[in-house]
């Protein structure tokens, strides 16, 4: 599991990030536990409590709403098992130990990477590392912001040409695993807000990524928009779902125009195709 131990802007507390085990993607209660989400490698899982209620999994408090909303999620490859505990303000306690569900991946193969990208000089070195810097500050934010369990839409119609999870073999050479989904587009096409939220970070020109985007959905959970070749809002702009934000591009390490959506809880890499199957919770 991704190490997910944050400093948060507005709320201070240390927040632990893990899993549980649904058997659909629908709103369910799981010893009156309310859930939705599936409950597997790279999932993201939203959960309502009654006000004012604390939660914790393994013994680690999450961030809940004055609603009593929170979210929690899985990375790529977590098989651990975990205790979740919500306790009502009158004294009522509801547990639930699960372990996310394993997945296989596929692999992709890109050919024709530039070299000057598959073997960057010292400078692009320099300069990768401080975009990296500057996302990883953003994805620590957590916000008070509940549109996470709002539900989400795919921020473009497109074809789906890249999954999460697959390895990728860039020229022939093994690389990390892919942690977004790809869609097919041509350059100027609308991205839109897969739901609302507050954009943290704007930024045209980044070594890999290209023109990159960050949307806070609240409590850790963001979407991340990689080889845009334009914004239409700025930094600190509040946005809604389906409006549009920026433009497809191929910047940065792309090979041709598409869009790579990210989904992050904080450090943890979420799979967005599970994310668009959320269902909010009445």
């Amino acid at each position: 599991m991704d190490n997910i131990f944050m400093n948060y802007k507005t709320i201070v507390q240390t927040a632990f990030f893990t899993s549980v085990l649904l058997t659909s993607v629908s709103v369910e209660a799981i010893d009156e536990i309310k859930l939705s989400g599936e409950i597997k490698q790279g999932g993201l899982v939203v959960g309502k409590a009654t006000k004012n209620s604390t939660v914790s999994l393994n013994g680690r408090p999450l961030i809940v709403s004055a609603q009593g909303e929170y979210a929690f999620g899985f990375s790529r490859d977590d098989i651990s098992e975990y205790t979740l505990i919500v306790s009502t303000p009158d004294g009522e306690t509801k547990s639930k130990t699960f372990t996310p569900q394993a997945r296989t991946y596929k692999e992709q193969r890109i050919e024709g990477i530039k070299k000057s990208i598959m073997q960057p000089n010292p400078k692009a070195i320099e300069r990768s590392a401080k975009d990296s810097k500057q996302i990883k500050a953003a994805r620590k934010i957590s916000s008070e912001l509940t549109h996470f369990a709002e539900g989400f839409i795919p921020p473009i119609d497109g074809t789906i040409t890249g999954v999460y999870g697959s390895r990728r073999v860039y020229n022939g050479v093994p690389k990390r695993p892919h942690y977004g989904l790809d869609y097919a587009g041509k350059i100027g096409d609308p991205v839109k807000a897969p739901a609302s939220g507050k954009v943290l970070l704007w930024v045209p020109d980044m070594f890999y990524s290209g023109g990159t985007m960050i949307i806070d959905h609240g409590q850790g959970v963001s979407s991340t928009f990689l080889h845009l070749s334009a914004s239409s809002v700025k930094t600190g702009d509040y946005v809604k779902k389906g409006q549009v934000v920026a433009s497809v591009g191929k910047s940065g390490r792309a090979t041709g125009p598409h869009l790579d959506w990210r989904i992050n809880w904080f450090d943890v890499k979420i799979d967005p195709a599970l994310v668009l199957k959320i269902e909010p919770i009445n």
